[in-house]
């Protein structure tokens, strides 16, 4: 089993509370919330999703299914007709429990010890918390694929508590002047920020929402009007932040990044807040035509709790999300987000076990000559047995591990198998067909790229014509020059190429006669539409064309995503030579493959 360990600040609170029967239990561990606590999800001015509690009640023992509310907010719509009973502030440990099989009582009555393995095992500085040896409550939320404990937690001696101290003597005030201050604008920094963020520091604050935001093209200020305008920029800024009265706390960051913590309002006074607040610095005062618009992400209180030290990255990731130049916007953090970011945490930290255990499966979708419908090859998919249990999509884990940098390892992981396929077939005197194997962006970008993969086939002594590499489209124009001379060196060396997902979006065809590529797969969207020509006359005129210059480009065609026979007589008609798809197979176990070969 696998844990991820983590702390948080929880204010004092209502629990609102149901006695669940056993078969509520039984239902909540897999995901089913009672309907009397289920309408509560997400509303304003609770703390967490609905979760089991165990609360100590005095003498009493609550085990009771529940949610948790601020109290005394007129703004609240609380739940009259359900129990209520007060939790008191406090820190809390939180475990994210990656085995989906561990159940309730187990996961109550170990996760106290399975913590304090585990923060012992691992000896962490940040952790200054320890689960108390008789907390009054433990909470246990459901989550996809895992469960998320807190356990009240107490103080470790010799912990790495954080805490700013106000200065006393000339030099403690020059040194918190450099430690807690911007030198530019004279406004606190994020070395001030950060404590109060993760629940400590800042007396009487009990809860906020978390505000990142920057300057749109800030960099254009700097060099058309120079460093002192620009300046002034983030100044009005800070003085725009200390003028609002919602405003708990705020710091300049780094550039022309800053952060507010901020009185937590339902989502649209909020936005209207932030608009208001932008509105009133949006024109350059040295040039009155010139308009300064911000992007900015805002992390509700909800979720800035749960969040604990991560939510400047929360704050940012919704931030991200903001692409219109002439514009300001304000983007709201999300409970979906909050899924993905505890999965991306919890997978990617699961990662070198489940390369360990081999848990990552190969499948192979074969290929088909589309005018003898002989086989002509495959493609490598990579598939992720989950704790040996569960097969996930690729779309669950892939998009995580390449923005997390663990994508070239898995690219090693399927190259290496399919040369250990390969090499076994040809001991067997089976029939061998090029399979072809996905380079990511990340290995796109190892400067011995060529060495590497060479290196890794000619240790099975597989032939380099059985391995084509696979780039997307998008991945092809990043850095043309350096593009161009990896892929002419993998061809010298005798591998073939392939240009996947061909027409999503980045095509430019002075590029394409220049690419050492050997084979152009053509989008399964350009496929989908085309079984009726006299229906769909411009997605038929458009794939005809893209094959027709495919084959002046004197390139070979493959068209993705295949599905009946429609399509195949159309894609034959047009010239296509080579077709993957369900009509003719859909991913397959390697054993079902080999059987093809014999």
């Amino acid at each position: 089993m696998d844990i991820i360990t983590g702390r948080i600040y929880k204010p004092d609170r209502l629990l609102y509370y149901i006695q669940p029967t056993e078969e509520e239990k039984e239902q909540f561990f897999v995901g089913k919330i009672p309907q009397s606590l289920a309408v509560y999800d997400g509303a304003f001015g609770t703390y967490d999703c609905p979760g089991l509690f165990r609360v100590q009640n005095g003498s009493s023992l609550l085990e009771v299914i529940g949610i948790e509310f601020r109290p005394g907010d007129s703004r609240i719509n609380y739940p009259q007709e359900l129990a209520a009973v007060p939790l008191p502030k406090g820190f809390m440990v939180t475990a994210l429990f990656t085995d989906v099989d561990y159940l309730c009582n187990q996961l109550i009555d170990d996760g106290i010890c399975q913590m304090k393995e585990k923060m012992a095992s691992q000896n962490l500085q940040s952790n200054w918390l320890r689960p108390m040896k008789n907390p009054r409550v433990i909470q246990i939320f459901t989550l996809n694929n895992c469960n998320r404990v807190l356990i009240d937690a107490e103080p470790m001696e010799n912990g790495d508590f954080l805490e700013i101290i106000e200065p006393s003597t000339p030099n403690e005030k020059v040194l918190y002047q450099m430690a807690y201050h911007d030198l530019i604008t004279g406004h606190y920094n994020w070395n001030y920020l950060w404590p109060h963020i993760i629940g400590y520091g800042m007396d009487g604050l009990q809860d906020f929402s978390f505000v990142h935001f920057d300057v749109k093209d800030f960099n254009s200020i700097n060099v058309v009007y120079g460093h002192d305008v620009a300046n002034n920029v983030l100044s009005r800024i800070v003085g725009q932040m200390n003028r609002m009265d919602w405003v708990y706390g705020s710091a300049r960051c780094d550039n022309d990044n800053f952060a507010m913590l901020i009185k937590d309002m339902p989502e649209e006074e909020t936005r209207q807040k932030l608009y208001d607040f932008f509105d009133g610095i949006t024109v350059l005062e040295e040039d009155p035509n010139y308009h300064i618009y911000y992007r900015c992400g805002v992390v509700p209180m909800r979720n800035t709790l749960l969040l604990g030290d991560r939510v400047a990255d929360a704050g940012k990731q919704a931030q991200r999300l903001g692409n219109r130049i002439y514009e300001t916007e304000v983007l709201f953090y999300t409970d979906q987000m909050h899924d993905e970011l505890e999965w991306s945490i919890k997978i990617k930290a699961y990662f070198d076990t489940a390369i360990r255990q081999d848990e990552f499966l190969v499948y192979l979708q074969p290929k088909y000559d589309i005018n003898t419908e002989e086989l002509k090859g495959a493609e490598a998919l990579v598939r992720w047995m989950y704790h040996g249990r569960k097969l996930l999509s690729p779309a669950l884990f892939i998009p995580i591990f390449e923005a997390g940098g663990l994508i070239s390892k898995l690219d090693d992981m399927v190259l290496n198998k399919v040369c250990g396929y390969i090499k076994e077939w040809e001991s067997r005197g089976l029939e061998l067909y090029p399979i072809s194997v996905n380079l990511s962006r990340k290995s796109l970008g190892n400067p011995n790229l060529a060495k590497h993969l060479t290196s890794i086939v000619d240790s099975y002594g597989v032939s380099h014509s059985l391995i084509e590499f696979e780039l997307t489209e998008s991945a092809a124009y990043d850095n043309q020059d350096y593009m161009i001379s990896v892929l002419r060196e993998l061809r010298e060396l005798g591998f073939k190429i392939s240009m996947d997902d061909f027409g999503t979006g980045y095509s430019s065809l002075s590029l394409l006669t220049v690419l050492p590529i050997d084979t152009i797969k053509i989008d399964k969207s350009f496929v989908d539409h085309i079984g009726n020509v006299q229906e769909n006359k411009k997605e038929c005129a458009t794939l005809k064309h893209i094959i027709a210059m495919i084959e002046e480009l004197n390139l070979n065609s493959l068209a993705e995503g295949v599905e009946d026979k429609e399509q195949i007589d159309l894609l034959r008609e047009y010239g296509c030579e080579i077709v993957q798809g369900y009509y003719y197979s859909k991913p397959l176990p390697v054993l079902e493959y080999e059987e093809k070969l014999k």
